[in-house]
């Protein structure tokens, strides 16, 4: 019996989702766009020159970035071609109505959502006054901070003062289905700011919003404001098992690297290692050496989003694309014959567009089976595809509406 290793790249994405307009991503290409300005010398902070992703390209990523549609590609011309023994390439697309990591994770996992999120409004105050009131009262203070749309680096330098001196939280929101708390981890205490999140949670989940994520920070006003790697979300729950829970209830385990947990509420998983996202590499090498047959282990590496996207970071964004790309011959190299891993993405984020918040894109898929055969190109696949293909390899009954792959 085999493994499989299902690693999310979260947000790169590549371009081309046929309803980008209805989200105003029309043209919209994270990998697309981030090769182009490496090309034309636009991204040489840390790094220079084009693009460099010859591990991934090798297993097809720029064939699955040509698929998706979004228009002619610069900056991967000189990318070696598809020559992996056991590869295959897709671009997946998203059916789910959001852009987010929830809808994203969980299609990849076998189960759109059914429902529309609950967006916050870009007006000031944001929220409800009953949401406000209740987040004050779950805190113990007499009202909160923020109460808008917010870059969570920009709100703590701007308000981080005024919550040291009064305690109230920090309450923002973003373009995607969220409520955020960021609260200083001494001052208002690490574990407080968890359980005001735990407890309002299921208040905000009703409404349909997707997220209430937990945004500790540290320092003070004389040095600046840092966040810290405490982060924590508490996402609904998905509204019908996912891959995570086929692989469990036929009696394998399930091992969540990074964000995936909070991503599930805790569903399915059986084990978790959390980190920065270099910390989690070597969690990801150590599941290679160590997991179970019949096994899967769910990664999600959340830099590229969280530290690149959303800050518009182009040439750091590159700089993470090929660190994790100079790790990918390792990760081949620990795989059992007869191993699945598949990288993908949950949505776009890409950081040449307007704004800070992520992009409808079509996603890559690429990856292999260790010693099986070439499939080569896959082509145009559903999201919940890749669900299916995970759970077809490791012979589970697969439960939602993707159709396999492999």
């Amino acid at each position: 019996m085999a493994r499989a290793f299902l690693v999310v790249l979260d947000s790169v994405g590549c371009g081309g989702a046929p309803d980008a307009a209805a989200f105003g991503d029309a043209g919209a290409n994270t990998l697309g766009h981030i090769a182009a300005a490496c090309a034309a010398g636009e991204a040489n902070e840390g790094r220079s020159g084009p693009l460099a992703l010859p591990n991934l390209a090798r297993l097809g990523l720029g064939a699955a970035m040509a698929a998706a549609g979004a228009g002619p590609l610069s900056g991967i011309a000189h990318w070696p071609a598809p020559d992996q023994p056991g590869a295959f390439r897709a671009v997946a697309t998203e059916v789910s109505k959001g852009k987010d990591t929830p809808s994203g994770h969980w299609e990849l996992a076998g189960v759109p959502v059914p429902w529309d999120w609950h967006y916050f409004p870009q007006t000031v105050p944001a929220f409800p006054a009953e949401v406000s009131a209740e987040a004050a009262r779950l805190a113990g203070t007499d009202g909160i901070l923020g109460n808008c749309h917010a870059s969570g680096t920009e709100i703590i330098a701007r308000l981080g003062a005024e919550h040291l001196q009064s305690g109230w939280p920090i309450c923002y929101t973003s373009a995607d289905s969220v409520f955020q708390i960021a609260a200083h981890e001494e001052r208002f205490g690490l574990e407080r700011l968890l359980d005001l999140c735990a407890a309002l949670a299921p208040k905000l989940h009703a409404m349909r919003v997707g997220r209430v994520i937990a945004r500790p920070f540290v320092g003070d006003a004389a040095t600046g404001f840092t966040r810290t790697v405490n982060r924590r979300d508490y996402a609904i729950a998905p509204p019908a098992p996912t891959l995570c829970d086929w692989v469990q209830n036929a009696g394998g385990r399930v091992h969540a690297i990074g964000k995936i947990k909070d991503i599930f509420s805790g569903r399915g998983i059986d084990s978790v290692a959390k980190g920065p996202d270099a910390e989690l590499m070597g969690h990801l090498h150590a599941a290679l050496a160590t997991a179970p047959e019949g096994s899967l282990t769910f990664a999600n590496f959340v830099e590229f989003d969280s530290v690149y996207g959303h800050r518009r970071n182009v040439a750091g964004y590159a700089r993470a694309l090929e660190w994790f790309d100079g790790e990918v011959p390792a990760l081949i190299d620990g795989l059992r014959l007869g191993d699945l891993m598949i990288f993908t993405a949950d949505h776009g984020n890409d950081p040449t567009w307007h704004g800070t918040e992520h992009t409808r894109e079509r996603v890559p898929v690429v990856g292999l089976v260790a010693g099986g055969p070439t499939r080569g190109d896959v082509g145009q696949i559903a999201f919940a595809d890749v669900a299916a293909s995970a759970a077809s390899h490791l012979g589970v009954p697969a439960q939602g509406p993707g159709r396999a792959f492999l």
